[in-house]
């Protein structure tokens, strides 16, 4: 991603991030340039842009409960990634060079409609009528990523190395997915994989040949963790549409409360324990870029954020059968949902520190407990609902005795 965190900026864009436009003294064009001050945040526009790949992600749930099987999950496992990897690169760029300026904004919003377009044809992009616009809607992204480090290379001559690196793996991956929408399947679905994979080793390759460019260590775990917080709210969307369907059964009820238990744990889990401890990690390292601990914390939040998504679907199927019409496919749903959250979080921690004994026994014991549920096919989902809140609950309660204990000082509680 680049090689360690630059300091402070000698111009500080403090008014750069102020979305009300009320200050006349912002310019409308503002050329980009590294941000690397310490008072940044993330901007209304960042969080309007996100409601967009939230769409995206409901939609790539509800065609899941429809296709609640190994075909289902395999075709939900890859459009996320897709979705999710659109989302991280346009998250890069903007960590960097954002200037929140009129040319960025109009930049953002229409890359927020591609989106808008991917979330629309989500359902189905593999196997329906939607493969064109999905596939449409994410080149779309990826040539307004390249226009944005076009003008970025113009402006920012000495990280020009850097961005020749991320351009040509958006363009090759632009090219890639064009190609793919005048094939057939699944040569169709293959292509978009290759391409994916192209861009996924750009940030990697900055790392390894790119100049000292900087990552802002303060706003890339904010904009992280909201995005987590967002996918997690489909885990409180799912309850809630799951009570609505039962009609209030108690049996639906109980399981809903143990639900929305394990949904609570799992935001404890990460915000307050996990991902605290492997925020505070990169950011006391001033070669956290240089090393490559920044990349494993990027990269370690797609399990993260997939294993969220995927904890909602899970929920809700316990929720409709709470007393033994669950399938093999809505248990696995939520038991793989837990374990690989539970994986996210390891490979947050393990890269961030560098010291992978730091994931044992906490988390990485719950990966084995949570398998073992999903094995047990005589349990009824009511148990099993029971077996993992209160093991969700005791993750909490010894993830809190672990952050007391840490030598890494956080500010959460």
């Amino acid at each position: 991603m680049g090689n360690r965190r630059g300091k402070q900026s000698s111009k500080v864009h403090a008014k750069g991030n102020d979305d009300s436009g009320a200050d006349q003294s912002t310019p409308l064009v503002e050329p980009p340039q590294v941000r690397t001050e310490d008072d940044r945040a993330a901007t209304r526009l960042e969080l309007f842009f996100d409601l967009a790949y939230v769409l995206v992600i409901h939609q790539l749930a509800l065609a899941l409960k429809d296709d609640l099987g190994w075909h289902g999950v395999a075709v939900f496992v890859g459009l996320f990634a897709v979705t999710w990897w659109s989302w991280v690169t346009t998250t890069l760029y903007a960590n960097r060079f954002d200037t929140n300026d009129i040319l960025y904004r109009v930049a953002k919003l229409a890359a927020t409609f591609a989106v808008a377009v991917m979330a629309a044809s989500a359902s189905t992009a593999v196997g329906g009528d939607g493969t064109v616009a999905f596939g449409i809607g994410y080149i779309a992204t990826r040539v307004i990523l390249a226009g944005l480090y076009l003008r970025a290379w113009r402006h920012v001559a000495d990280v020009r190395a850097t961005i020749n690196l991320y351009f040509a793996a958006t363009v090759l991956s632009a090219m890639i997915w064009a190609i793919s929408l005048l094939t057939p399947a699944p040569i169709t679905y293959i292509l978009w994989a290759i391409g994916i994979a192209i861009e996924a080793m750009a940030p990697l390759a900055a790392t390894r040949w790119g100049p000292n460019v900087p990552l802002h260590l303060d706003h890339l775990p904010e904009r992280f963790g909201l995005f987590v917080i967002l996918v997690l709210g489909e885990s409180i969307s799912a309850i809630v549409l799951g009570m609505k369907e039962t009609h209030w059964s108690w049996s639906s009820l109980s399981v809903a409360a143990l639900g929305f238990t394990l949904a609570a744990s799992v935001w404890w889990m990460y915000f307050d324990i996990g991902g605290a401890e492997a925020k505070t990690e990169i950011q006391g390292d001033d070669r956290a870029v240089e090393s490559g601990r920044a990349d494993g914390y990027v990269y370690g939040h797609l399990p993260i954020t997939m294993g969220v998504a995927l904890l909602g679907v899970g929920i809700e199927q316990y929720v409709l059968h709470p007393v033994g019409e669950l399938t093999a496919a809505g248990r696995w749903v939520l038991c793989a949902g837990v374990a690989v959250f539970v994986a996210g979080v390891c490979a947050i921690l393990g890269s961030s520190s560098s010291n992978w004994k730091t994931i044992v026994p906490w988390p990485a014991l719950a990966i084995p407990v949570v398998l073992i549920v999903g094995l047990v096919d005589s349990a009824a989902p009511f148990a099993s609902a029971i077996v993992l809140a209160v093991g969700s609950v005791f993750a909490v309660a010894t993830g809190i005795v672990r952050r007391r204990r840490s030598a890494v000082d956080t500010t959460e509680t």
